[in-house]
């Protein structure tokens, strides 16, 4: 590379005289010359420069390969919570309307039983009311026949 910049500059002082658009061997010698600097511009900078860059690229397509991924993947068990969810309100609304059927149940039982020994009770108060009452009547009866008895006596007596 430095015999061929000593070169050019040697042309180029031998051939001096031209003006702005000699075609020497200077074009073909700065044709060669940018060839030469795109190529190595192209090893040094360019080449690694665009290698960074796909390795970008790709890391970026991987991370929002993972990225949608792991999304699906959080929406799908999103979505599973929410129907374990509603499976556990649904489980827990039907635990507590048989606990409510149940206790109705219960208190219903509990009040015809209640029901049945009042009427027991009422049944018992009046069949001992009826044997009170007809005691009292006998005895009635009984001090109507003996006041009777008395006031025949008295009467006949006199």
């Amino acid at each position: 590379m430095h015999n061929l910049l000593l070169l050019v500059s040697q042309l180029s002082d031998t051939e001096s005289k031209g003006g702005l658009f000699d075609f020497n061997a200077t074009l073909p010698l700065m044709a060669l010359q940018f060839l030469v600097l795109t190529i190595t511009l192209n090893g040094i900078f360019y080449k690694p420069v665009s290698d960074i860059l796909d390795e970008r690229d790709e890391y970026i397509r991987n991370s929002l390969t993972t990225a949608s991924a792991s999304l699906l993947k959080a929406n799908e068990l999103t979505q599973e919570y929410e129907n374990q969810l509603a499976e556990s309100r649904r489980q827990a609304q039907l635990i507590i309307k048989n606990a409510q059927k149940e206790s109705q149940a219960i208190v219903s039982n509990k009040i015809q039983e209640t029901q049945q020994e009042a009427e027991i009770l009422l049944a018992d108060a009046y069949k001992q009311l009826n044997f009170q009452k007809e005691q009292a009547l006998k005895s009635l009866e009984a001090q109507v026949d003996i006041l009777s008895e008395q006031i025949r006596i008295k009467l006949l007596n006199i």
